[in-house]
């Protein structure tokens, strides 16, 4: 049996790719969690309305003033107008300063509501739900892709009801005053108000759900490179992942490339119709000045008023844009909610798994555990909790058996080893039997029934998450109502007693975002304490002892051995101190090659003799 190395892992997508075509209804349901309020929405749209009036207000009274003044007439005839000007002028400014008040605080709020909400259906839901998904893809879509649902509100529906209300008046405002030229501008709002639009979302369609996955594809790339940096140097695997950066970069400009050619056509003919406008105001108003029909003052008016009424469907092309980009979030974000729905919700008590994404560079990044707040303590009074696994098989939801034919059981005071070489599938056992992963054969039950994540169970992995927070809080992820003495106590027993003395602090003290102030070693025994905290009575633990001294991996063993009240089973390529376990089961090619004591082992397999002899030559 050879020692494990560093190694990458391609975990498939459990829903659709993001650039299928989203189902009918995606976008409503999407802007359904936003709990946008009607009555606000309406009054956004009236300010809008009311700003963008007073701007054409603006150009109409502003022309009748001009052409009038040069009549020179009696000072008093323009006082009205001049008024007008003003009020007009400072009406629109403050208007459009409270309707992005308004609009602003509408969109944030509703995009905090949707956050809100998709964070619950997480926690709520499949316990699963997003281990198939990269962490950086996650974030951008609890992030931007929710940013770019709520934008709908200020730069989608706004401003087109602003600009159909606005037209309609204007319109309406210009035939009173001289119908031809009405008429015209009513085509021309058309032009630049429907067919514009159309053109820029018809190109929008499918450039918008390319650019949300390679925008998504950027952000993991990025992340997973600046996260696991070290081990994917020490695999090589560096030049891989950054010419996928540099792919996925290149994915994403030329998906804004591809839809500048129809945001310039629809710029264009916003431009265009402007222009006909102004001409067809000009062409039919001058001979009606000539003959009477139309007084010149109010030629001035009819001409120059047009151009402030495209204000309003100047922005309806980015409007519909936006329309599309906010429904290829709006199917990322669904898919997350309807993948966590597939499965059983909270688990009994209402506890329920705290879950962060896998990244395919580095393996499985989960964490499953009680409720951070409020989270009850082990029952002493209740029959001891027993997990029994027979010939259970594992593997990723549509990908190829990893382990087969296991047999498990595990109970309070029980402690149990599974070592294999790196890619037989132990961290897939472990999210199986987190109950993050459907078993894909055998039985898996804990007290009879299926295992309910964070109620019996609770895993750590590997590079389990370590929050921006003080030493204190990251120990109440476990169990939220942990004391200072016990956090000192849990810490004293996972090697870190000296470790927390010399801090400045204490349990106040803040480390840095993922545990970046902390040494692997510290780190690895900053998880080992959150896990003897936890209240469940089962512990699944990923590499406990990693990047541990001979002496402190030896000590944290013992510090799990000595919890009667625990079960504990652990994944490890560290196979000197198993002495400590009631037994080690050996994985290799997909089964289970040896199982004992490690007593029992050295005896009789050579293999895993063989591994610890080699161990042991490595060790310092």
């Amino acid at each position: 049996m050879s020692a494990p190395s560093t190694a990458t892992r391609t975990v498939t997508r459990p829903w659709p790719d993001a650039l299928g075509t989203p189902p009918r209804g995606t976008l409503r349901r999407a802007v359904g969690l936003l709990e946008v309020s009607r009555s606000r929405f309406l009054l956004a749209v009236l300010l809008g309305t009311l700003a963008l009036g007073c701007a054409v207000a603006l150009a109409a009274v502003s022309a009748w003033l001009i052409a009038r003044a040069s009549q020179m007439p009696p000072v008093l005839t323009l006082s009205v107008a001049t008024v007008g000007v003003r009020a007009f002028g400072i009406g629109r400014g403050v208007l459009r300063y409270v309707e992005r008040l308004v609009s602003h605080d509408l969109a944030l709020s509703g995009m905090t509501r949707l956050r809100t909400t998709l964070y619950e259906r997480l926690a709520d839901g499949r316990a699963g739900a997003v281990l198939g998904v990269r962490r950086g893809d996650l974030l951008a879509r609890v992030g931007a892709d929710v940013d770019d649902v709520g934008d709908l509100v200020v730069r989608g529906l706004l401003p087109a009801s602003v600009a159909v209300t606005l037209g309609v008046a204007t319109s309406t405002a210009m035939i009173l005053i001289w119908p031809p030229a009405g008429l015209a501008l009513v085509a021309c709002l058309l032009l630049a108000g429907v067919v514009a639009p159309w053109l820029a979302g018809r190109s929008a369609r499918a450039t918008e759900r390319r650019g949300a996955q390679a925008r998504a594809d950027v952000n993991a790339e990025a992340l997973g490179l600046l996260d696991d940096a070290g081990p994917l140097t020490v695999a090589g695997h560096v030049p891989a992942r950054l010419a996928a950066l540099r792919d996925a970069d290149l994915r994403a400009r030329a998906a804004v490339d591809a839809g500048a050619g129809a945001s310039a056509v629809a710029a264009g003919l916003g431009l265009l119709a402007t222009g006909i406008a102004v001409l067809a105001a000009l062409v039919t108003g001058v001979p009606a000045v000539g003959d009477g029909r139309l007084d010149p003052v109010l030629l001035a008016v009819v001409v120059l008023t047009p151009l402030a009424a495209f204000e309003a469907t100047s922005v309806l092309p980015q409007a519909a844009v936006q329309v599309h980009r906010s429904r290829a979030a709006a199917a990322r974000i669904l898919a997350l909610v309807d993948a966590a729905a597939e499965g059983p919700a909270a688990t009994a008590d209402g506890t329920a798994a705290v879950a962060l994404p896998s990244d395919t560079a580095a393996g499985s990044r989960a964490t499953a555990g009680p409720t951070p707040h409020d989270s009850p303590r082990a029952d002493d009074d209740a029959p001891p909790t027993h997990l029994v696994a027979h010939g259970l098989v594992v593997g990723w939801p549509g990908g190829p058996t990893l382990v087969a034919g296991l047999d498990l059981d595990l109970r309070p005071g029980r402690m149990v080893a599974v070592v294999g070489p790196s890619g037989t599938g132990k961290t897939t056992l472990l999210l199986t039997l987190a109950g993050l992963l459907p078993p894909q054969g055998g039985s898996l039950t804990v007290d009879g029934g299926p295992v309910q994540p964070g109620a019996s169970v609770a895993l750590t992995a590997e590079d389990a998450h370590v929050f921006g927070t003080n030493v204190l809080e990251n120990l109440r992820v476990a169990r939220g109502d942990v004391t200072e003495d016990e956090a000192r106590e849990a810490l004293g027993a996972a090697g870190l007693g000296p470790w927390l003395s010399g801090l400045p602090d204490g349990l106040a003290t803040l480390l840095g975002p993922d545990g970046r102030t902390l040494s692997g070693g510290e780190r690895r025994r900053l998880l080992l304490a959150r896990a003897l905290v936890c209240p469940a009575p089962l512990l699944l633990l990923d590499e406990p002892t990693e990047h541990l001294d001979v002496a402190g991996a030896d000590a944290a063993l013992r510090a799990l051995r000595g919890r009667a009240d625990r079960g504990v089973l652990i994944v490890t390529h560290r196979l000197t101190g198993l002495d400590v376990v009631d037994e080690v089961v050996r994985l290799a090619d997909g089964h289970v090659a040896a199982r004992g004591t490690h007593t029992d082992l050295m005896e009789r397999d050579a293999d895993y003799r063989e591994a610890v002899w080699h161990e042991h030559e490595e060790t310092p």
